[in-house]
């Protein structure tokens, strides 16, 4: 856990992760304007929290990821860490409760495309937030069927990215975009990238950060930047394998 997160602990953390998409209407209770304030001050409390259960996209995940791990609240911050970044505690969610879990809160939702998010269960797939842009949201379906855009513009800024900062003022990282070639997702060369907003202070240029819709999320350490790499690559590919087209 990056110094960052631990001196604000899970609730924050969430906050972070949880603003910039609902800053935009995309998820969670309307009043973004307080997420902003908690995740911008700095503190928490028993406000953030009741924040935090109104997301009913991402609290269930979290909840699963809580009970399986035998951690008393959703929001400690290795959970959070989980679900947004990646972590070991992924390992221990069994497939067959990762898949009640999905069947019971999108298989209507997903339509014909629940087969593909049934057939990439057994193959890898984890509770973590990347899976969910790239398999259970429709955007790749809509990729297929030739709406490029703005559906790859959504899937790259909805993931959870990462940078190296190489400017400060203004906020400028170098990271790798998502790519599309009609068939497959991938990551492209990496390109400066500025950034627009963020709640992470005294970064250097070299240092690595996570994003989300373009906001700076966390400071990540070497083994968090593993994580969520590996994370990523792993929904990238179980999103566009072969047969799911």
């Amino acid at each position: 856990m990056s110094g960052d997160a631990e001196a604000g602990g899970g609730p924050l953390l969430f906050a972070r992760y949880a603003f910039p998409p609902n800053e935009r209407g995309l998820c969670g209770p309307d009043d973004h304007a307080a997420l902003r304030e908690h995740a911008a001050a700095g503190e928490a409390g028993p406000g953030l929290a009741a924040l935090a259960r109104g997301f009913d996209g991402a609290w269930p995940y979290l909840q699963l990821i809580a009970a399986a791990n035998r951690v008393a609240s959703p929001l400690d911050s290795r959970v959070v860490e989980a679900y947004w970044v990646g972590n070991s505690l992924l390992d221990n969610v069994r497939i067959s409760d990762y898949g009640a879990f999905l069947d019971e809160r999108f298989r209507r939702r997903a339509g014909p495309g629940w087969a593909e998010i049934a057939r990439a269960l057994p193959l890898g797939a984890v509770p973590h937030h990347s899976f969910h842009v790239f398999s259970v949201y429709p955007w790749v379906g809509l990729l297929r069927a030739g709406r490029a855009d703005p559906s790859l513009h959504i899937l790259d800024h909805c993931r959870i990215g990462w940078g190296q900062v190489v400017a400060t003022d203004p906020l400028t990282v170098r990271r790798r975009p998502l790519t599309w070639d009609g068939r497959l997702l991938g990551l492209g060369p990496a390109a400066l990238h500025p950034v627009t907003g963020g709640f992470i202070t005294g970064l250097r240029p070299g240092d690595w950060v996570s994003l989300h819709w373009d906001c700076v999320c966390d400071r990540l350490t070497q083994p968090q930047l593993r994580a969520l790499r590996r994370y990523t690559a792993r929904h990238l590919r179980l999103a566009t394998m072969p047969g799911t087209c």
